[in-house]
């Protein structure tokens, strides 16, 4: 009888996985967004806000890869209920912080848990994917991208009126994370002792593997996620003030472009990874990034009404390869899920938002305008997609060896 479970896709836990996806970004966006309210409460300076969100952004971003490389080496599926163990102390810190260091800690304690939970959830959605690998990263992104779209609301149902005691609350959210987090790590490990049953039955076949070439396709792969991140931190920091330069738009009216964006997005997202199956994922990210190029570049020309158009088709075609990439990387180095996935969603999204200084920098020296203008180019760099290697030559270096007929012959399966 032939084993299916290595093909078949477990949406159950791909639901689960992208839920907590969902409550982790949530908690964590929901620090920069209770900024304001930290000012006021405990009167923090400009500086100290900005020490907080580097402390956040760069903890759990840089981490990422070196709790990757680590499970890697060791898996430990109940690292995920242990991580958000650290966001717990954490949000519980930011709730009753009476200065700017506790507050400080705080934000360490939760950036630390992000960084343990992402790696290890983009290895649950891969071991869950069977052969869609594309919808099920899709699945577990666009979770944390809602997350991370509640954020303003939570801030303003919750912590407006409660002030930043209201933040203790998101404990309940972080039990509940938790305890599904234990329900995946008992089958994450059920998982990693059948893997290790197949894998001492078979070999890779990596003979046409070059270091060299899996090294440059990788680093030209987090070059196009710096250059896409740049562009997309451009349109959700600077493109709002753009409009209220050259249209004379409210802060209100132009929040609803970015909103667009961020909305299709999220669409283009989940779509973007049934598409890569069925297309190829070097083939989407190509797409995503040349596809919204003569878009991105009409964009600083365009009237306010066409911008509408423009920012809603731009948001979807950018961001389908958002996760397509993670599972290139992944299929790129199948022996370090945890570490490529780190590197990608984390210290490649990490760095491209340090982007926003440096287009601040340039937008305070150029202008608003000729920073834009510029920025529309960035996408144009996804034509360097082209020299990344095909899905199928991918498949070729990593082929598993089967065992031979007179192997087969003499196992009691070939004799049978």
């Amino acid at each position: 009888m032939t084993n299916n479970n290595a093909t078949q896709t477990i949406y159950p836990i791909l639901l689960i996985i992208g839920f907590v996806h969902l409550l982790t970004d949530a908690i964590q966006s929901v620090i920069p967004a209770m900024f304001p309210i930290l000012e006021q409460s405990m009167g923090l300076t400009f500086l100290q806000l900005g020490i907080i969100a580097f402390a956040l952004n760069m903890t759990s971003s840089i981490m990422q890869p070196v709790v990757g490389w680590l499970t890697d080496k060791r898996p430990s599926p109940f690292a995920l209920p242990i991580g958000l163990c650290f966001t717990l102390v954490g949000i519980i810190g930011i709730a009753v912080a009476p200065s700017f260091w506790y507050a400080l800690l705080s934000a360490l304690l939760i950036g630390l848990g992000s960084a343990t939970f992402h790696p290890e959830g983009s290895r649950v959605a891969y071991m869950a994917a069977g052969n869609r690998r594309g919808l099920a990263q899709s699945i577990y992104q666009v979770g944390g991208n809602t997350g991370q779209a509640m954020a303003p609301l939570i801030t303003a149902l919750i912590l407006v009126p409660l002030g930043q005691f209201g933040a203790i609350w998101f404990t309940i959210v972080t039990l509940i994370a938790i305890a599904l987090l234990l329900y995946i790590a008992s089958w994450y490990r059920t998982q990693l002792q059948e893997g290790r049953k197949k894998k001492s039955r078979q070999t890779v076949n990596q003979v046409k593997v070059g270091g060299y070439t899996i090294g440059f396709a990788l680093c030209l792969l987090v070059f196009l996620v710096f250059a896409r991140s740049w562009y997309h931190a451009a349109i959700t920091n600077f493109y709002a003030f753009y409009l209220i330069e050259q249209y004379q738009l409210t802060i209100r009216q132009s929040q609803v472009y970015i909103f667009l964006f961020l909305a299709a997005g999220a669409i283009g997202t989940f779509a973007g990874g049934p598409l890569a199956d069925r297309f190829g994922k070097r083939n989407i990210l190509f797409f995503s990034m040349v596809g919204s190029a003569p878009l991105a570049l009409w964009l600083p020309h365009a009237g306010p009404l066409m911008a509408y158009v423009l920012m809603t088709l731009i948001g979807f075609i950018i961001l389908s390869s958002f996760a397509v990439v993670v599972v290139y990387a992944q299929e790129l180095l199948p022996g370090k899920i945890g570490m490529v996935s780190g590197l990608i969603v984390g210290l490649a999204f990490g760095m491209g938002a340090i982007g926003s200084v440096a287009l601040g920098w340039l937008a305070d020296l150029t202008g608003l305008r000729l920073t834009m203008i510029g920025v529309a180019c960035l996408p144009l760099v996804g034509l360097l997609a082209i020299l990344l290697p095909a899905d199928q030559t991918i498949k070729t270096w990593y082929t598993p060896n089967l065992p031979s007929q007179g192997e087969q012959a003499s196992s009691p399966a070939g004799r049978a």
